[in-house]
């Protein structure tokens, strides 16, 4: 008998107080987007499934009455969304994603690393100790803003100092568009604090270092130990990865809830609008510059400096803008130049196989 997902194809009722408990579909963070791009037939022929999780033998994929194993795929990571086909788990077609999360991968292979897919919400995570850095911070938002997600600023631990409004006021200098939350990781209120962003269907991820508390929010929206935790080391501030792979939580409240572990290294690539959204003010400026390819060195006419000579912009906010910039422009080429040459290797593969079957 086909499984009727005629329910599951657009939410419905937005008065919080009319709208039934979300379905499992819902609760994974099925949308209408996702919808919209497939037909009734195809629902029941091949359901629709979320990567929880990725390991070595396969995709761990849930649906609404599917828990299961698909073949390995570099071109998914956790959040996406694929329809199941049972007969072939290995074609299950992947969905158009709402939103993607990457970096460039660590290392010298010039490779992109996908962090997420889907995501809705991302918690940039820091706390009040050595851990919090104004510049990493910067990173973490443009990557939200580039992959189109609403970024959120979580500061934890305010027990560690004596006034923890001097982190609020940092962050919230990052950019107006952030939100910026100072809050207890093990603290009763902390549903309640982050309920604008974790309702039914909605998912979130928990990005930032090792240490800072990703583990413990989750637990404290689950209501359970969902995920491990260890204390910091005292003599740096520095964590101990006790999340080793990114796994997604659907929560009792209908949210799905991304665990990620910590980044030691954040390399921007593809993220010039994301940068552009974070540093806004520069970039407005630099378009009043005389030159269209001034680097706001030396140059004459030079509104960025001009401005700095001004006071009315921050000599350190313009030193990460432009070091960012020049490390995204030049991934982005790398990057792109490595593309390139495996896409020629591959026509060269295709070229010599073809001569040996003549």
């Amino acid at each position: 008998m086909a499984r009727n997902f005629e329910k599951f194809y657009q939410l419905t009722g937005t008065d919080k107080a009319e709208r039934p408990r979300p379905s499992r579909l819902e609760s994974l963070g099925w949308k209408p987007f996702f919808a919209q791009q497939i037909s009734m037939e195809e629902l029941n022929d091949t359901p629709p499934v979320r990567v929880t999780e990725i390991h070595r033998n396969g995709l761990h994929a849930v649906g609404q009455e599917i828990d299961t194993l698909v073949p390995p795929n570099a071109e998914v990571t956790v959040g996406d969304w694929l329809l199941y086909d049972q007969d072939n788990p290995g074609s299950s077609r992947i969905l158009n994603r709402k939103s993607l999360i990457k970096r460039r991968a660590p290392g010298s292979d010039r490779q992109v690393q996908l962090i997420a897919a889907n995501i809705d919400t991302a918690f940039i995570t820091t706390s009040c100790n050595k851990d919090f850095n104004i510049a990493r911070l910067e990173r973490y938002v443009a990557l939200a803003f580039e992959a189109e997600v609403d970024p959120v600023i979580i500061i934890t631990k305010p027990d560690l100092c004596e006034d923890s409004s001097r982190y609020r006021v940092e962050a919230e200098s990052i950019s107006d568009r952030v939100p910026v939350i100072v809050l207890d990781a093990r603290g009763s209120d902390v549903e309640t604090q982050l309920s604008d962003w974790c309702g039914p269907g909605q998912t979130v991820a928990f990005l930032g270092s090792s240490g800072v508390g990703k583990s413990t929010l989750v637990n404290s929206l689950s209501g359970t130990q969902t995920s491990a935790t260890q204390e910091i080391r005292e003599d740096d501030s520095k964590g101990r990865h006790t999340t080793t792979r990114r796994q997604l939580h659907i929560l009792p409240m209908g949210c799905a809830v991304l665990d990620t572990p910590g980044m030691r290294e954040l390399q921007l690539t593809d993220a010039q609008s994301g940068l552009a959204d974070v540093f806004s003010d520069l970039w407005t400026l630099s378009t009043q510059c005389r030159f269209n390819d001034c680097q706001h060195e030396t140059e004459p006419g030079c509104a960025v400096l001009e401005a700095l000579d001004k006071g009315s912009i921050d000599q350190a906010r313009l030193k990460h803008w432009k070091k960012l910039v020049a490390e995204e422009q030049y991934n982005t080429a790398s990057l792109a130049e490595r593309r390139s040459s495996d896409k020629a290797f591959g026509k060269m593969v295709r070229r010599i196989q073809k001569d040996n079957r003549k």
